[in-house]
């Protein structure tokens, strides 16, 4: 028994190690391009070194200069989502709810989905000039179909018994998409909330490249224009470290509203 148990003991230990072994091949490549870096191997105008790197990001923090265009990127980003949300779910309860519905929005966002948002750049700052306008509407537009997608296919996938069960009862159209459709499609609109996350922020990196004059993406053009590598390479960890974050929040979202179910509420 005790043989057993130093055995079981010993086969958890790699588990308990598993999140420290997976960070190590990134040390790795950071030793290296350092090394690399230090040695003259690598020019700073064409890849600024790790140290480089952390003490631009400490100085534009220290400056305001980082925080100052975060908060505009944020402001940029949030509206952004906020639309797409709002349309989406709305888009997706006609196209789910009704065949004449689906019949008129789903074509055209399936065509919108396919469009490439650079192509769309030229078209919006027309429409809407050079201001912020083009910018959100850009986002929104991006990080509109994951959610359109996701939960028109979670209300099409909601059991018929429901829906008649619903009717029978005597609930209103308003009532029956209230307490059955929208907690019925929540895990699919809670996956295309994620994807949209992801998506603002790459839609992001477009926009602010495009006629700004604040924000993380200017703070970028600008450093282009000068050689700054460094300043380059915060800008790009400061959009990885706002997906990693902002996919966590809706993960802990995720795992809040739907803790009843045996899945989620397991896997903590």
């Amino acid at each position: 028994m005790r043989a057993a148990g130093k055995a079981a003991a010993g086969a958890r230990k790699p588990s308990r190690a598993l999140p420290l072994r997976r960070f190590w091949s990134t040390l790795l490549i950071l030793a290296v391009w350092q090394a690399a870096s230090s040695a003259g191997l690598v020019s700073p105008q064409t890849l600024a070194s790790p140290l480089r790197i952390a003490q631009t990001a400490f100085d534009l923090i220290r400056s305001g200069v980082l925080p100052q265009n975060l908060l505009v990127s944020l402001g940029r980003a949030g509206s952004g989502l906020a639309i797409a949300i709002a349309v989406g779910i709305a888009l997706a309860l006609i196209a789910g709810l009704s065949r004449i519905g689906e019949d008129v929005v789903d074509a055209p966002m399936q065509m919108l989905r396919t469009l490439p948002a650079l192509a769309l750049v030229p078209l919006f700052i027309l429409w809407f000039g050079i201001g912020e306008t083009p910018k959100i509407a850009l986002v929104a537009l991006g990080a509109m179909i994951p959610v359109y997608l996701n939960l028109s296919k979670g209300i099409r996938a909601i059991d018929p018994k429901l829906l008649e069960m619903g009717r029978t009862l005597g609930l209103s159209r308003m009532a029956v998409i209230r307490h059955i459709v929208l907690p019925g499609a929540l895990p699919d609109l809670l996956t295309g909330l994620r994807f949209s996350v992801g998506i603002s922020w790459l839609m992001l990196v477009v926009a602010e490249q495009v006629n700004a004059s604040t924000g993380i993406g200017h703070m970028m053009m600008d450093a282009q224009d000068f050689l700054r590598t460094d300043i380059i390479l915060v800008g790009l960890l400061v959009y990885a470290l706002l997906g990693l974050l902002s996919d966590l929040a809706v993960r802990m979202l995720e795992r809040h509203l739907l803790r009843w179910r045996p899945v989620a509420g397991g896997a903590r």
